[in-house]
């Protein structure tokens, strides 16, 4: 692999400007290379040549005679030989107006750009060159000096969760037992001087020979009794006045804790009981582990940039036959890039202590925890995919095959089949695509580089890829079609005169099986990534209870393009619940209770949102949250107005919903696009769309807006009450349910692109862990 793509494979992202720009630099060296193959064929001639080498040899008779055996002459330095060949200057200039502000590394090209051939390339090389440089080092010393203040920040955390662990545990025998013996240390030592301080007096009597010898046995047993009280002369327990001044911060956000901070009832007093002090331990062993990975993050970018200035270095002595690496990358090892170790201690440092402190001093377990663990792709995922999928389009094809074979569109059922059975398994369908849809995201944030874990904030190493997804929605699929040939059964039973019980109940089966293998203790069919999506739901359903991440309202985006599939679980409840499922019969839709619950579960999602607008508005006085809430509020408008025209018609409220679906449908269609993709900005690079693209087919951007909009008007359809008359009415409101579920899919990708590119430009790379304490800012009395 070519040094610049393995950069590009290592780096990163979220800093992928602050490293060296090894593609711009390799470009400037082709540009000196084609000029100089231009320049040497043109002025190539064997003319030329000949008198070059008759020169040589006339040169050549007047050299200085160097001798027969060398005895007299000495030899040549390095450094004499290296300055014939050199043909730049390294050195640092001070900035001008900024006080105790870094140098600037500054290169001097001593070649004439006028008269060397290239030159003026060669020049241009050097100042592209420096610039990165200064850049690089710029950015280190900026990501060192942070990390440094994280560092005082957890040790200070260390202080007092120690004091914390003393209080807690309470060791007053241990105490006392190594302050005795650091007593006894010290009075051993104070004995100790003053039986050498005798012993010196008496050797001023001795002899020569016997003064050394005794004072050689002074040295051995002074050394002896050192090593037996060395491990409690330095024993000092922590501090315990440090708790006085900090709050303890370990309870989890939840939504009667919010109540109370409202409330201002809130208790963070410290009660030094043993829940409290698992409970800072493991945030400060989480602490731990995410300042570790900024650590390695840092080394990482030090490394890299570093080989990356030899590198190119190196392919600019070759291209010019000069020798000017040696020089430059000696300024780049005593460039703060080079010689700062600052990093290397701080992992050291924050080494020993988590082994200490967090893995009971076992260093493999410490280290097993601190490092990340690489995710292996196996072999048996791509195995049950394949055969899951296949198995898919089997069962399809056998659906397609016995529905023609029995004639079951113009059975007598089966328009009883579409009102009662559809709606059943639609659910599954509407799940199916959705993960699809998200699988494909997922292959196409890698194949660009979207640091999605990152962003939605899994934990390292537990993130599903686009094959685990597949496979979940090929095995659900698998089930939901195998469910589907099994119900599709016309034929009553003439003596009972209704359906098999057994062949009736699949679907809420179904349903059983998914909801306990989603609740599962267990740790199998990826339990991380489950329990992740259980709290993110959680939080939906209590907001504005939780602080909002990106996760929960990402999840609560998703939500409100599944409607109909929250519809479809609310027919479940009705129609097991109080229609006849064994008759294929139910009432629900002339049940006004079904009907007003018909609009509110419809409406959940969009309220959800709405209430998380208004917490981040509130809490981050972000007025575009306002102005966001406020579109959530007309499209649940909206809906509720289409929801009571399809139950009650009227020329009146047909005007109405489809005054607020318009204006919702615009709304909606300009956030997406403007705001959350960040699209159509007049004077950027790219015409209409925005600066910095991470699919290079711009056109990807303008098909993805207009199929955006298309989408989007797919709003007014059951306004306009456009049917096929080919369709029944529930399988054209499935079809318009999966082109919402499309839509979502496509808005998915360009809005954690838009993310991701927020974060590279404020260099976001790390999660900010909670902390266990608070220090009180006023420490007076």
């Amino acid at each position: 692999m070519k040094f610049g793509k393995e950069l590009a494979s290592q780096m990163v992202q979220e800093w992928g400007e602050a490293y060296m720009d090894y593609t711009s630099l390799k470009g400037l060296l082709k540009d000196i290379l084609k000029f100089r193959q231009t320049n040497a064929a043109a002025a190539q001639s064997s003319a030329a040549a000949t008198r070059k080498n008759s020169l040589k040899r006339r040169l050549s008779m007047y050299r200085a005679f160097s001798g027969l055996t060398n005895r007299f002459n000495t030899p040549r330095s390095n450094k004499e030989e290296d300055e014939e060949g050199v043909t730049i200057l390294v050195s640092t200039v001070e900035q001008e107006g900024i006080i105790g502000a870094p140098p600037r590394y500054q290169t001097t090209f001593l070649v004439s750009s006028s008269s060397e051939a290239g030159g003026e390339h060669e020049l241009a090389f050097f100042r592209k060159l420096d610039d990165e440089l200064n850049k690089v080092v710029r950015f280190y010393r900026e990501k060192v000096e942070e990390v440094r203040k994280e560092g005082d920040e957890l040790s200070e955390q260390m202080d007092a969760l120690i004091a914390f662990r003393i209080m807690v545990e309470k060791p007053e025998i241990e105490l006392h037992a190594a302050a005795h013996r650091k007593d006894s240390a010290a009075a051993t030592h104070a004995r100790k001087q003053a039986k050498s301080y005798m012993d010196a007096i008496q050797e001023t009597e001795m002899s020569g020979e016997e003064s050394i010898r005794m004072s050689n046995d002074q040295k051995k047993r002074r050394m002896e009794e050192e090593e037996k009280t060395d491990n409690f002369t330095n024993f000092r327990p922590a501090p315990l006045e440090v708790l006085d001044h900090i709050k303890v911060n370990v309870e989890p956000e939840t939504p009667i804790s919010t109540l109370k901070n409202i409330l201002k009832t809130s208790n963070s007093d410290l009660k030094f009981n043993r829940v409290e002090l698992s409970k800072a331990e493991e945030r400060m062993r989480k602490a731990f582990m995410e300042f570790y990975q900024q650590l390695r993050l840092l080394k990482s970018y030090c490394f890299l940039n570093t080989l990356a200035f030899s590198k190119i270095m190196k392919k600019y002595d070759k291209i010019t036959s000069r020798k000017a690496s040696r020089s430059y990358l000696e300024m780049v090892d005593k460039s703060y890039l080079g010689s700062s170790d600052e990093v290397s201690r701080l992992m050291e440092r924050t080494e020993a202590a988590f082994i200490k402190h967090f893995a009971n001093g076992n260093r493999r377990k410490g280290m097993s925890s601190l490092k990340p663990h690489v995710k292996r792709e196996k072999h048996r995922i791509t195995f049950f995919l394949g055969l899951f999928s296949g198995c898919s389009i089997a069962l399809i094809a056998a659906i397609i095959v016995l529905i023609r074979a029995r004639n079951l569109l113009r059975h007598k059922g089966s328009a009883q089949f579409m009102e009662n059975i559809f709606p059943l398994y639609s659910l599954f369908g509407f799940i199916v695509l959705h993960m699809l849809m998200y699988a494909g995201d997922i292959y196409f944030w890698r194949r660009y580089r979207i640091n999605y874990p990152f962003i939605f904030g899994f934990k390292q190493g537990t993130e599903l890829g686009y094959r685990e997804v597949f496979l979940l929605a090929s095995g659900l699929s698998v089930l939901a079609l195998a469910a589907v040939l099994s119900h599709l059964d016309m034929e009553m039973d003439p003596a009972t005169r209704s359906y098999k019980v057994l062949t009736e109940s699949v679907p809420p089966i179904l349903i059983t099986l998914l909801l306990i293998i989603t609740f599962c203790p267990l740790n199998i069919v990826y339990r991380s990534s489950r329990f992740f999506l259980i709290t993110c739901a959680w939080h939906c359903i209590w907001a504005p209870l939780f602080k909002e991440s990106l996760p929960d309202f990402f999840l609560a985006d998703q939500l409100t393009s599944q409607v109909q599939a929250i519809r479809s679980l609310e027919f479940y409840i009705c129609y097991y619940g109080w229609g006849d499922f064994r008759k294929r019969l139910n009432n629900c839709q002339n049940s006004k209770i079904y009907q007003i619950f018909n609009i509110v579960v419809a409406v959940i999602p969009f309220w959800i949102r709405l209430l998380q607008c208004l917490r981040r508005f509130f809490e981050e006085k972000d007025h575009s949250q306002g102005v966001n809430g406020l579109k959530h509020f007309t499209t649940v408008a909206a809906l509720v107005l289409r929801t009571l025209y399809e139950l009650k018609k009227g020329a009146t409220m047909r005007i109405l919903a489809a005054v607020f679906s318009g204006i919702t449908t615009i709304a909606n269609t300009y956030w997406d696009i403007v705001i959350d993709w960040g699209l159509l900005q007049r004077n950027s690079k790219n015409p209409w769309l925005r600066d910095k693209l991470l699919v290079p087919n711009k056109a990807v951007y303008f098909a993805a807006i207009v199929m955006n909009l298309i989408l989007r008007l797919v709003w007014m359809q059951l306004v306009l009450d456009f049917n096929l008359p080919f369709l029944h009415k529930k399988a054209m409101v499935a079809i318009i349910a999966c082109l919402e579920i499309i839509r979502r899919g496509i808005w998915n990708f360009f809005r954690l692109e838009n993310e991701h590119l927020n974060n590279v430009g404020k260099y976001r790379a790390f999660k900010s862990m909670p902390l266990p304490f608070n220090h009180e800012v006023d420490k007076r009395l």
